[in-house]
């Protein structure tokens, strides 16, 4: 683990009672960087980033944010860092347009308000109470209300949560230029193709424990190669197209006139099947490079099946 990271966990522990949901878990988060925190339900990441935001002690293991303990130096970070949660956290009677400028207000050189507002389309419903909020809006408010104070790292849990596609684009565009202006971003979602879009780094964490972490296109790449799909006549001699692959490929007849080559697949591999194709009269009605998802790592390691 690197010492000079935005966020360092080491050997993290965290206990309800019998049940260990945090098990011994490392994470270092680089400055200026957006990291995305992916698992299923009950796998502990909602509560590491509570224990990085302060809100846990840990039971063992040590957490450091922007250099400083979170629990024990609170006084000297909170004013350094934004922190959305999923919910609550707002007056359920205090209006929109109050609830941000009271919180703009902490902060020594804050955001404009108004600027903040525009970006987010909260124009119509600054003198709203927060309870009369759609759920879309509150979420917009609590995300205005993590960054108006110029955090140096902000905590976004679950920011497009309920958005419509408008908004959840207005959304990731602000934590694009979060990370333009240095900001570092820990974000938790559920959504595989925000992180994939977002994020220079992914962390999946399961039972407590970091399963996987890298780069979306390093995840991606791990594990099951890319494959190249196309179509043309049924019962070709997948023999012969074998024989001008590179050894560590495989070709297949998935149906009738479907085939699927695997393997290392970059532009020397397509451009070996299409001159197989030249050579032995075959016209691919289609052809096709299939790059496995963020979502199909995710349940290579998580697994498929329900979290309650």
């Amino acid at each position: 683990m690197g010492s000079g990271g935005a966020l360092e966990v080491a050997g993290l522990v965290k206990r309800y009672g019998s049940r260990t949901a945090v098990d011994g878990l490392d994470l270092s988060v680089p400055h200026g960087t957006v990291t995305a925190v992916l698992g299923p339900n009950g796998a502990g990441k909602t509560t590491t980033v509570e224990t990085c935001e302060g809100y846990r002690r840990p039971d063992a293991g040590t957490v450091r944010v922007l250099g400083l303990d979170p629990v024990a130096q609170a006084s000297r970070l909170r004013p350094r860092i934004g922190v959305m949660l999923q919910s609550g956290g707002v007056y359920s009677g205090a209006r929109a347009e109050e609830m941000l400028a009271h919180m703009a207000g902490l902060y020594a050189n804050p955001l404009p308000v108004d600027s903040l507002v525009g970006t987010l389309g909260l124009e119509s419903c600054g003198r709203t109470p927060y309870r009369r909020l759609s759920g879309g809006q509150q979420q917009r408010l609590s995300l205005a209300m993590a960054v108006v104070g110029r955090p140096e790292l902000v905590f976004l849990d679950e920011p497009t949560a309920g958005l419509d596609p408008q908004a959840r684009r207005a959304t990731w565009e602000l934590v694009r230029a979060l990370r333009s202006d240095g900001v570092t971003v820990v974000l938790t979602t559920h959504h595989m193709d925000e992180a994939e879009e977002l994020a220079d780094d992914v962390v999946i964490i399961d039972d407590g424990r970091i399963v996987a972490g890298g780069s979306p296109d390093e995840l991606c790449r791990g594990g099951a190669e890319n494959s190249l799909r196309f179509t043309g006549r049924p019962g070709l001699d997948l023999a012969s197209l074998l024989k001008a692959l590179p050894d560590n490929s495989a070709a297949a007849e998935l149906v009738p006139g479907g085939y699927r080559v695997t393997g290392t697949v970059d532009p020397q591999l397509l451009a070996t099947v299409t001159s197989w194709c030249a050579q032995n009269g075959v016209m691919p009605d289609r052809i096709s490079v299939e790059r496995r998802t963020l979502e199909d790592v995710f349940l290579e390691l998580t697994g498929k099946e329900l979290r309650s």
